[in-house]
């Protein structure tokens, strides 16, 4: 479905990115994945995509540096000639309220989580639009991009600015056929969640507030976003797909 493709996913040395690197790589895309500090990790999902048949390679980026995601586009380019997809999928949270949230946390995550997808996003709409023929831009956030999670402010702000720059940014490339759409995930199965994974007591009050019972797999939210990469999803852009289990309409039927 997306051979012959290039693609570049941010964070996806691992959880949800190493999923979605792995899935392109399934579908025969060739990957570009960056890690900021975890070379081991990186090296793990580069062979386990080079074992299904597609290339890959990753380079060492702090995606908070728009010079670091020019050279992450840079280096996909020089390697495979092109770049069809971006994946903006690199986040960190700090799970502090509003009273408690420092300057420095708050630019931390800003700059993770948003203006890395901002700078992703028109770094590499550049490239797409100088060697033409189109591209898709799929930004990760979450169900907090619209639902608010108390005691982790600064992390919905910023899935909250990228809710708008997909839509915003999903008009402005549309005349270049560059697609640009947003993947909401749920409560997913990942380490970022192991605090609430490893309490049995908080396990089962989440799971009763998801309809289906359940927190995703890494592995349910990259099939959504290698569908978004693909042909398929060609009337798709400036909105959000969620992937939620239905959590975000759950009602006690009151």
């Amino acid at each position: 479905m997306l051979k012959g493709k290039v693609a570049i996913v941010t964070g996806g040395s691992g959880g949800i990115g190493a999923a979605i690197a792995l899935e392109l790589g399934k579908e025969g895309a060739k990957v570009v994945i960056d890690y900021h500090s975890h070379l081991d990790s990186a090296e793990m999902v580069q062979k386990k995509i080079t074992g299904l048949g597609s290339e890959c390679f990753a380079i060492q980026a702090d995606v908070s540096k728009p010079a670091d995601l020019q050279k992450l586009v840079d280096g996909a380019v020089q390697k495979f000639g092109r770049l069809d997809i971006l994946v903006n999928n690199a986040g960190v949270e700090t799970r502090t309220s509003i009273l408690d949230t420092s300057e420095a946390q708050y630019d931390k995550v800003l700059e993770v989580n948003l203006k890395s997808a901002f700078f992703g996003t028109q770094i590499a709409a550049k490239q797409m639009i100088k060697q033409g023929g189109g591209g898709r831009i799929i930004n990760i956030t979450s169900v907090h991009e619209d639902w608010p999670m108390p005691g982790n402010t600064a992390y919905c702000l910023s899935k909250g600015g990228m809710r708008m720059l997909t839509r915003t940014a999903g008009v402005e490339l549309a005349k270049h056929q560059i697609l640009v759409v947003a993947l909401g995930p749920g409560a997913v199965a990942t380490p970022i969640n192991l605090t609430t994974m490893k309490n049995p007591a908080l396990m089962k009050e989440l799971e009763a507030a998801i309809p289906l019972g359940r927190m995703a797999t890494s592995e349910e939210i990259a099939g959504v976003a290698a569908f978004l990469a693909g042909p398929k999803a060609s009337y798709i852009s400036a909105t959000t797909v969620f992937v939620d289990g239905g959590i975000m309409h759950q009602s006690p039927g009151l």
